[in-house]
């Protein structure tokens, strides 16, 4: 049996984006309802703010949208742009990306055009006073997330549902981690350290209990 791929999806609650963020669950919730940013998950997990399922890349361009909206006081007219920029460089590496603010003024470094800029001011013009790299940003909340990740103890050796698991698909709490994905490696001949190598976040008890988990659903289906 070929060694399974180990998944760990990198996606977000609501409710985690606003401790990331410190945006606020009625912001989020409006801003998806007319369209000025939704997540990037949002069609494969229902409608509303409460299902909807973000990505890390949404995290950033949220983080620097609520920093210009509070420190800056930019309308969401003025922070539109930000989220067309998001998108229409959506697979451009973080270091290709930049933000200059001046005054009330927002203007983005073309990835194609490293010297030009787009939005705002016309290509030529100087650099703005004021420069926020995604790439930094992008690390700083990559350090936030790593806090957020912390299990707690009680999660150690449980089972649960996780809504941000495709299909609400019984994982190890506290994780992404599918019970099936754990039972997987398990009978392609993975011992407990061998499964922990691809999956640093879970203990020895969490893989008894996924295995445990798993034997008795497929006895009962099997039944």
């Amino acid at each position: 049996m070929a060694a399974p791929t180990p998944v760990e999806i990198l996606a977000f609650s609501a409710k985690q984006v606003c401790r990331l963020t410190s945006l606020s669950m009625s912001q989020l919730r409006y801003w998806d309802k007319t369209d000025f940013f939704s997540p990037e998950y949002a069609s494969e997990y229902g409608v509303g703010a409460f299902n909807r399922v973000y990505s890390f890349r949404d995290i950033v361009g949220l983080y620097v949208i609520g920093l210009l909206r509070k420190k800056y006081q930019f309308s969401l007219q003025e922070l539109r742009s930000i989220g067309d920029y998001l998108y229409r460089f959506h697979e451009t590496p973080w270091s290709s990306l930049a933000l200059h603010v001046n005054g009330r003024e927002l203007a983005f470094r073309d990835p194609n055009a490293p010297e030009t800029f787009i939005s705002i001011r016309p290509k030529g013009q100087g650099v703005l006073p004021f420069t926020i790299a995604f790439e930094a940003v992008a690390q700083h909340v990559e350090r936030k997330v790593a806090r957020l990740r912390v299990r707690r103890q009680s999660e150690i050796g449980k089972i649960g549902k996780n809504r941000l698991v495709m299909n609400n698909a019984p994982a190890i709490a506290g994780t992404r981690i599918m019970t099936s994905a754990i039972w997987n490696f398990h009978e392609a001949g993975y011992d407990t350290d061998a499964i922990i190598e691809e999956y640093p976040r879970i203990k020895a008890a969490d893989i008894r209990a996924a295995l445990e988990f798993e034997a008795q659903r497929r006895k009962a289906k099997a039944g």
